[in-house]
């Protein structure tokens, strides 16, 4: 994993960490910069979606990054207690709209003391998460 994409996932942690107080909440799904410009749509538990219903999701919010000669990282914050069959699902579709846009799309799990990419299981957990000190 490399170093500079590390630091943007412990961002997105912090970031996740300050913004969702709630201890239920909402899956969301996140695509873009973190930090920077996101588009974000809430997923209702009571909703299934395909897989092609995924996609063409992933699609459509990537498409402003692209135009701006920008790839995007798709994330999904969650609770811990979120099942995995979910994170697997997404990066799938990720994976299927990255391939139809032309270009490769990461997809990463975040939850308030923890990141994963739920395809190879590489990740980073915190007991207590601080902002880094400059």
């Amino acid at each position: 994993m490399p170093y500079l994409l590390e630091r943007v996932l412990r961002g997105a942690v912090v970031a996740h960490a300050r913004a969702e107080r709630r201890r239920l909440h909402p899956m969301v799904l996140h695509v873009g910069l973190p930090g920077g410009r996101v588009r974000s749509f809430e997923l209702s538990p009571v909703d299934r979606l395909d897989h092609a219903l995924r996609t063409e999701i992933i699609e459509a919010m990537a498409r402003e990054h692209l135009a701006r000669d920008t790839v995007p990282l798709v994330w999904l914050t969650r609770p811990p207690t979120a099942p995995d069959d979910e994170d697997l699902d997404w990066a799938a579709a990720a994976g299927s709209a990255g391939g139809e846009l032309g270009v490769r799309l990461d997809a990463v799990v975040i939850t308030r003391r923890s990141w994963r990419d739920p395809r190879s299981g590489v990740g980073r957990s915190w007991t207590r998460i601080r902002a880094a000190t400059s």
